[in-house]
């Protein structure tokens, strides 16, 4: 195993080196590469490296415009440290000379690309913030594969709103058991229309009022949404068919579902129980494949948040956008019309199924639902309405689906669901 690296910045270049050149999450390695940092360090080291992934383009625009000939593709080493100084000097506004100093540490006394790190940097320093507003920084952020999707999506406008929203670092949102109103208070939050209380800094959450007591649970707030588009579950029976990490299986066992909670993951299982756990909620948890499980009786109502490309969550996860392809979305569009199959053949005549993505992806979202319907003519459309998500028409598009954008409700995940009926 490697070794921890001994500080807040190494840890920064370490993280940029597995999720760029290693194309490993982010969420899934940070544990191991922060092991042995402590307190500040621990939360310096994420936010570089963090600040970094959401400012690439930008970040990498600026390294080639200052030097005179480009940095052979081979020394990633140099150029991630170069990427996390300027994210600092530029992005952070930590003192120059500490960003200065410390990142031009981390390179090898003997490389001869010391003092062109040490030249760069000290330009930045000076002239970078005069450069940086020069640049596109919505489009050189955004990957062009995913400005053209989008902007064939949603239009040239809304697409530089969306890249904007993505250059924010999320709020916390918080769901809540009951008495959203008494919630907002205690934890200094904003009630949101559609229910979700909104902290401006999350802070440790462990320590928030609440927490230890099961009152809450972390989810942005377009992940609340599609459990709501099933109405009243009280007594029913509902399928949540990919349920980790479980926030919105919390939803509907905290509603008074009988929920059994599927997913292929026992690791992902065992979080989700323990999470369920502390909310004091009583919910069947089943390992299985979700394309093969059949429950021994029909449910009343599926929930089926399928996996994805996850493109509408990179103010959360900035790293998804160097990590996802084309081709994901094409493997992960398959895997979900393959769910939505087997959903049908399992859910009870007049019973609904609400399909969800956190994509922005269209092959993911409205072409998946309008291919369903074309397969599938014992279902339909039930349209979502401004009163099943606390009034927000702007998140409803023309078919009546759900589609929630990162530049909405002053930032949120982009998400689409769709509600659909069984008829026979």
């Amino acid at each position: 195993m490697q070794a921890s690296p001994p500080n807040s910045r190494a840890a920064a270049v370490h993280l940029l080196t597995r999720v760029l050149q290693k194309h490993q999450a982010l969420e899934d390695v940070l544990d191991s590469a922060l092991r042995g940092l402590e307190g500040r360090d621990r939360a310096l080291a994420r936010a570089i490296v963090s600040t970094t992934l959401r400012q690439l383009g930008v970040i990498d625009a600026l390294i080639d415009k200052m030097l005179e000939r480009p940095l052979p593709e081979k020394i990633t080493d140099i150029r991630n440290i170069l990427r996390i100084g300027l994210a600092q000097l530029l992005f952070l506004e930590i003192p120059p000379h500490a960003a200065v100093h410390d990142t031009v540490a981390l390179v090898p006394p003997r490389s001869k690309y010391k003092g062109l790190v040490n030249a760069l940097l000290r330009r930045a320093d000076r002239q970078g913030k005069k450069l940086l507003a020069a640049l596109d920084s919505e489009m050189l952020n955004t990957p062009a594969w995913l400005w053209q999707a989008w902007t064939e999506a949603f239009g040239a406008e809304t697409t530089r709103q969306i890249a904007a929203a993505h250059q924010s670092e999320a709020a916390l949102d918080i769901s809540v058991h009951g008495e959203p109103d008494k919630w907002a208070v205690q934890l200094d939050a904003r009630l949101l229309p559609t229910g979700t209380l909104r902290r401006k800094s999350s802070g440790n959450i462990t320590e928030l009022p609440g927490f230890a007591d099961g009152a809450w649970w972390v989810q942005d707030a377009a992940a609340a949404l599609p459990a709501k588009l099933l109405g009243d579950v009280k007594g029913k029976r509902v399928l949540d068919m990919c349920a980790a990490p479980g926030g919105k299986t919390a939803q509907l066992a905290s509603r008074g579902a009988q929920v059994i909670a599927i997913d292929r993951s026992k690791a992902r299982l065992k979080r989700l129980s323990e999470n369920m756990a502390r909310l004091k909620l009583d919910v069947e948890t089943v390992t299985a494949e979700a394309e093969t499980y059949s429950p021994p009786d029909a449910p009343d109502a599926i929930l089926l948040d399928a996996p994805c490309s996850s493109t509408g969550t990179l103010r959360r996860h900035p790293d998804v956008a160097y990590l996802k392809s084309p081709a994901d979305v094409e493997k992960l569009s398959a895997l979900q019309a393959r769910l939505l199959d087997h959903a049908t053949m399992i859910l009870k005549p007049g019973g609904l199924l609400v399909y969800s993505v956190c994509s922005l992806q269209p092959e993911e979202g409205e072409a998946q639902v309008a291919a369903f319907l074309r397969r599938h003519t014992n279902f339909a459309r039930l349209a979502v309405t401004p009163a099943d998500i606390g009034g927000a028409a702007e998140l409803i598009n023309a078919d009546g689906d759900l589609r929630c954008l990162p530049c909405h409700m002053d930032g949120m995940d982009g998400f689409f669901a769709a509600r659909l009926r069984k008829l026979s």
